[in-house]
């Protein structure tokens, strides 16, 4: 009978726009989807649950224990740090999240951010805008300084599939990639000591999990560390910086421009540092959308779909 089929709740579908094809899986069960879920709004709703999809939902110890069913939790994304591991392993519910399914889109992104920032696109498109091309009597304006990516020090903080996508794009335009090892930890032959890297890289991006050891991972220490001119882009998870400290290395010309994709609260709230951030002409901010391309998007739903079936055939 239909009541003695799995139940699998989808807690926020509306993370995916319409024209993604999230297609249930190919397994009896029931499907139940939500458009969003507020915090105090998740136990109800899995209530009852064998599979629970997730975005950026939290799932915590107690919406667990309110599913006594539950077995997986599936997260529509790579990163985890929505769901409480350590509840989740000590109650026997697996966990399966995506990896691999944006490298070409999050590091083109990212690629982007850095082209934009080192050639000040923004201060040249504004002297079209605002006349000063038309009035300037040459040929071209300088609005502001620009770098050349090629011969630059590219200094990739994690190494999985995105990390590694980028690297190779990066070296096909010119630049020197290295890659970066754990803050405090003892080096390896293919690492770059992390406080090594400060000192002599000329721009930064993160593409590591958000952790204990690494929220604030570039806080005030670590940019004043820096070489003076970084660039320092982070399409990984907000808290992995401290805003208040990169507000500061911005002020203080050590940080020559900022690519963010990602914020500490998101959506961030009316008067978040980032949104302040955001206002400065040395700074880029994006809406969370480096994943998002829509080849991604598709084989991120693909992959989440197979996961729940593998899950549910057994």
């Amino acid at each position: 009978m239909a009541s003695d089929q799995p139940l699998i709740v989808f807690l926020d579908r509306a993370s995916f726009p319409e024209s993604v094809e999230i297609r249930p899986p190919a397994v009896a069960h029931r499907w139940r989807a939500f458009a969003a879920t507020a915090p105090e709004e998740v136990a109800g709703r899995i209530a009852g649950a064998r599979v629970v999809i997730t975005n950026k939902v939290r799932i915590d110890a107690a919406a667990m224990d309110a599913s006594p069913a539950l077995g997986l939790i599936a997260v529509t994304a790579t990163g985890t740090d929505n769901v409480d591991l350590a509840a989740a392993a000590a109650r026997g519910i697996a966990v399966k999240n995506v990896s691999g399914y944006a490298m070409t889109s999050v590091a083109e992104h990212a690629l982007m951010l850095m082209l934009a920032l080192a050639r000040r696109l923004d201060a040249h498109r504004a002297a079209v805008l605002d006349g000063s091309w038309s009035r300037g009597g040459q040929f071209c304006v300088f609005a502001a300084p620009i770098r050349d990516l090629a011969g630059q020090r590219l200094a990739l903080v994690g190494s999985g599939a995105i990390a590694t996508a980028l690297a190779e794009r990066a070296r096909a335009l010119g630049l020197e990639v290295v890659f970066v090892g754990r803050r405090g930890a003892a080096p390896r032959p293919d690492r770059v000591p992390f406080e090594t890297v400060l000192a002599s890289a000329d721009i930064l991006s993160l593409h590591c999990p958000l952790t204990a050891d690494t929220r604030h991972l570039l806080d005030a220490a670590a940019f004043a560390a820096m070489k003076p001119g970084m660039i320092v882009i982070n399409t990984a998870r907000g808290a992995l910086i401290d805003e208040a400290a990169l507000e500061a290395a911005l002020d203080a010309g050590i940080v020559a421009g900022a690519g963010l994709d990602v914020a500490p609260a998101e959506p961030p709230p009316a008067g978040a540092p980032i949104l302040r951030l955001a206002a400065r002409p040395d700074v880029i901010v994006t809406p969370h959308v480096a994943w998002a391309s829509a080849a991604a998007m598709q084989a991120l739903a693909d992959k989440v779909t197979a996961n729940v079936e593998a899950f549910l055939a057994g």
